[in-house]
């Protein structure tokens, strides 16, 4: 699936347009899923299929689901899964207070 953000989108509208002829296209607003582009002659079978990724990705962002069960959901293998995160700028880990605490006591032990 194709992302981009609205201010690309306002500059190259066309790109998009071209884009979603073959896949839907993630519009982004705020690094938040915001609209969906779909091409009217794209089958309601193949679409569906390429929104799973979206829709798992959307669900593991606002930590509904693991990354493992948002990758279920998305019906990718969990490397491409990951990758489609990646694509889309969304962090697998966010860090918390007690991952500096983690990350002192693995320094000490390094060290």
């Amino acid at each position: 699936m194709y992302a981009t953000n609205v201010r690309n989108l306002k500059r190259n509208p066309s790109e998009a347009l071209r884009h979603a002829e073959e896949e839907p296209v993630l519009i982004m607003k705020g690094n938040q899923p915001n609209a969906l582009l779909i091409h009217l002659n794209q089958s309601i079978d193949n679409t569906y299929r390429q929104l799973k990724p979206a829709l798992a990705a959307s669900l593991f962002k606002d930590r509904v689901l693991s990354l493992g069960a948002a990758a279920q959901v998305s019906g990718l293998s969990l490397p491409e899964f990951v990758e489609h995160l990646t694509q889309l700028d969304i962090d697998l880990v966010v860090p918390d207070t007690q991952t500096t605490k983690e990350m002192d006591t693995l320094d000490l032990w390094l060290s």
